[in-house]
C-alpha cells in the first residue's frame, strides 16, 4: 500500500475511534458506525491497529453483537436511550432555545427509530454473552 494512503487511513481510522468513543457518552455522535469505519480503515491499513480495535471494550459492546448477527439486547438499548434522553434533556434545559429543543427532539426520533426499530434486538440469551 502506498504510505501516504496508510498514512490517511490510519489517521482517519485513529479519528473515527476517537469520535466513536465520544460516541458512547454524547448522544449525538454515532459510536457503532464510527468504530466500523475505523475497523475498516485500519484492516486496510495497519493489522496492528485492527486488533488493538478488536479486543477494546467499547469495540465488543458496540460492533461484536452487530457483526455477529445478534443485536443488541434490549437491556442495553434501554440503558442507551435512557441515558442519551436525560443528556438531551440536560442540553434543552440549559440552552433553553426554540431551535435546539427542535433538532434535539429530531435526534430523539432518529435515535428512538434507529436503536428501537433498526437495530436488531438481541435475545435474552444473548445478553449475558454481551457483558
Amino acid at each position: 500500500m502506498n504510505p501516504v494512503k496508510k498514512a490517511v487511513f490510519v489517521s482517519v481510522g485513529c479519528l473515527c475511534v476517537a469520535l466513536g468513543v465520544a460516541g458512547a457518552f454524547l448522544p449525538v455522535l454515532p459510536t457503532t458506525p464510527l468504530l466500523l469505519a475505523a475497523a475498516f480503515l485500519f484492516s486496510r491499513s495497519s493489522q496492528r491497529l485492527h486488533d488493538w480495535l478488536a479486543k477494546t471494550k467499547v469495540y465488543k459492546a458496540y460492533v461484536e453483537p452487530i457483526n455477529a448477527g445478534d443485536g443488541i439486547p434490549a437491556r442495553k438499548k434501554i440503558t442507551i436511550l435512557g441515558f442519551s434522553y436525560a443528556v438531551m434533556a440536560v442540553s434543552a434545559i440549559v440552552v433553553a432555545r426554540p431551535l435546539v429543543w427542535a433538532i434535539l427532539g429530531c435526534v430523539a426520533v432518529f435515535l428512538l427509530w434507529l436503536i428501537g426499530f433498526r437495530v436488531p434486538t438481541a435475545p435474552a440469551a444473548a445478553e449475558n454473552r454481551i457483558r
